[in-house]
């Protein structure tokens, strides 16, 4: 896995449209979304504002492009998960797939956690719990009793919960990530055996 990590943000340094996408949450990070502006997305990426009124003309659509980008993986997911069948297999690489696009996207979700006003919006919410939505439908087998969909609920919500509120605790980001999908699988696992 360690080598297309690496791929990926080289890719993503050499494309101009990434590039301003990375720079911008960069700068949204430190100053925030509202005091943030286009010029000076422009003058940290040392290109002039024309260049990047090419690729975007505003913030929203910054953060919009970001949003799709890095939740297409997301959605490629729930298409795949949706032609296979309900088995224990499908569900374990369900939630191995969902741990690695969570981890590609983190720097939006911490967007999202501390612009929730934007988020709101910029009708990024909406289309964020569509894909939640869309992921509950392939990890749960409605015909299981409750007690099983919970926990199946509770697999993807320990993997959101890694995003955010294991960012506090020590220890390696890698091992963290394998510590949640550990607990994750142990979840759906266990609804699998009741069903």
């Amino acid at each position: 896995m360690g080598g297309t990590m690496d791929g990926t943000k080289q890719r993503r340094r050499g494309n101009t449209r990434q590039r301003i996408q990375d720079v911008a949450l960069e700068l949204f990070a430190e100053q925030g979304y509202e005091k943030t502006s286009l010029r000076e997305i422009a003058e940290r990426l040392e290109v002039t504002k024309a260049a990047l009124y090419y690729h975007f003309k505003t913030k929203e659509e910054i953060i919009v492009s970001l949003f799709e980008d890095l939740t297409k993986p997301i959605e490629d997911l729930i298409e795949w998960g949706r032609r296979q069948p309900h088995s224990l297999d499908t569900k374990q690489e369900i939630l191995r797939r969902y741990s690695q696009a969570l981890t590609d996207a983190e720097p939006l979700f911490r967007f999202m956690q501390e612009n929730q006003a934007t988020v709101r919006e910029l009708s990024i919410g909406e289309m964020f719990k569509s894909r939640m939505l869309g992921m509950r439908d392939i990890i749960i087998d409605p015909d299981t009793d409750l007690v099983d969909q919970v926990r199946c609920i509770s697999a993807l919500f320990t993997m959101h919960a890694g995003m955010f509120v294991m960012k506090d605790l020590e220890g390696d980001p890698e091992e963290k990530r394998k510590a949640i999908l550990e607990v994750a699988t142990d979840l759906i696992t266990q609804a699998h055996k009741g069903a």
